[in-house]
């Protein structure tokens, strides 16, 4: 019930969720004229904020931009990979498949192909009610196989169902091998709460982010816009209020992580 909830309860804070709430306040509130404009009014402007390309691109900037490599990666004893980035194989899907985040599993496999490491650690369970039937550890373990990975150098860590148990569980892998430095693959905006939790937990770990959100503009390539481009930017659209909505999933995270002591 405590994962449930807390899977449930920040999405009636999310852009997409509070403005449905202010919604239906205005329709209770209708007899009280003020109270339903108030809400109306706020509905839109949370929509149209989080919609829009500025705002949605400078919170996933704040995120994204924290652990950015400075070079070349240096060689680790492990490469862990965390979960977050594969659709479980239910019908009519052939195989597991990769979600939004899947370029965690390209990027852990570059990685292991150019020598980074020997072996890689997938950590990830399985959550009853998103749907999985089976650890995720087992869809990115396929994916890898698939992407030329040999399974004998994937290790499986099956029983974690946030990052707070993704480092946990990684500890006691990582002990039991004799492992040191490890590298960290998951999506940009997802390492600053990883990386803080695995710091916390004891282990030495260089971030490998990777599924970025925001990119810098290449020197010397810059265009301008216009004010067309302007306009579109400015209008709000599902893809940016999905945006928005993930960056305030990791404040939230952080914050609650914090609160648990666990960063």
């Amino acid at each position: 019930m405590d994962l449930f909830l807390s899977k449930l309860l920040p999405m009636l804070v999310y852009p997409t969720g509070l403005a449905a709430l202010l919604l239906v306040a205005a329709l209770i509130w209708r007899k009280w004229a003020r109270m339903q404009t108030a809400c109306i009014a706020l509905a839109l402007t949370l929509l149209l904020g989080f919609g829009n390309e500025w705002v949605s691109f400078t919170l996933a900037r704040s995120l994204e931009w924290r652990h950015l490599p400075s070079g070349d990666l240096p060689t680790a004893d492990a490469i862990v990979l965390l979960g977050g980035g594969t659709k479980a194989q239910l019908p009519p899907r052939p195989t597991s498949e990769v979600s939004e985040a899947g370029d965690r599993m390209i990027y852990a496999a570059h990685l292991y192909h150019a020598g980074k490491a020997p072996v890689i650690i997938v950590s990830g369970g399985f959550i009853e009610f998103f749907g999985s039937t089976v650890p995720e550890s087992e869809a990115m373990t396929e994916l890898l196989v698939a992407l030329g990975v040999p399974e004998a150098a994937i290790i499986q860590e099956d029983r974690a169902r946030n990052t707070y148990e993704n480092a946990l569980y990684v500890k006691e892998i990582v002990a039991a091998r004799g492992d040191e430095e490890l590298l960290l693959v998951t999506s940009a905006m997802h390492m600053p709460r990883s990386m803080a939790i695995f710091v916390k937990q004891g282990l030495q770990v260089t971030a490998a982010p990777t599924d970025f959100q925001t990119t810098r503009a290449v020197e010397g390539r810059t265009v301008a816009v216009g004010w067309d481009g302007l306009l579109l930017q400015a209008l709000p659209s599902a893809e940016r209020l999905d945006l928005s909505t993930r960056v305030l999933r990791e404040y939230i995270g952080l914050l609650v992580y914090g609160a648990r002591g666990w960063l």
